[in-house]
């Protein structure tokens, strides 16, 4: 038994020595190889050691430089990559209602239920955009819508999504309050 565990014991000493061994052989065999550039280098005249120091200082500029522009130009093809997604996304998200809109109108008259009146698509449609409280009537063919609202952004889209849903404008008649500011919208479309 004490025989195996000086064994034992040997090895792990022999292992330990041959892996510092090992890095002293690679120590060693870079030692030489610096040597041998060394001394190759101080062979050369110094004219050749000029023109070397110059091609070698070309070369790392070169492979520098055009490893930055690579770079650089991949960089610039990821960000507008990138712009041009996120303009795809906000238009998308902008044409949702309009998308969702149109569906719920096919899907209406697909699955045999009366289209809804215009006057009540109206409503809706007005109500989806953010304006509350409009007042729309039917009036024969046509019909005619009265709302105010703060924001001129909102409005000129509720108008723009009636457009788009087919109606078309008879009259329209848009004035600002002074006092709150509000857009006072008066208008008569037909389909």
């Amino acid at each position: 038994m004490k025989r195996l565990k000086r064994r034992a014991k040997r090895t792990v000493v022999l292992s330990d020595n041959r892996v510092g061994m090992d890095s002293n052989v690679l120590s060693e065999r870079m030692n030489r190889y610096q040597n041998t550039l060394s001394s190759r280098w101080q062979a050369l005249s110094p004219r050749d050691q000029l023109a070397l120091a110059i091609l070698s200082a070309f070369l790392l500029l070169f492979v520098g430089g055009y490893g930055g522009y690579s770079l650089h130009q991949a960089a610039n093809s990821s960000k507008s990559d990138y712009q041009e997604q996120v303009a795809d996304y906000f238009w998308l998200r902008a044409q949702a209602g309009n998308i969702d809109s149109n569906a719920m109108n096919a899907a209406s008259t697909v699955d045999g239920e009366a289209a809804m009146p215009p006057a009540n698509t109206i409503s809706t449609l007005l109500s989806n955009s953010g304006i509350a409280n409009a007042q729309v009537v039917a009036a024969g063919d046509a019909v005619q819508l009265s709302f105010n609202h703060a924001s001129q952004a909102v409005v000129s889209a509720a108008l723009g999504k009636l457009e788009q849903q087919g109606w078309q404008f008879t009259q329209l008649s848009m004035q600002q309050d002074l006092t709150n500011k509000s857009i006072q919208v008066q208008a008569t479309v037909t389909s």
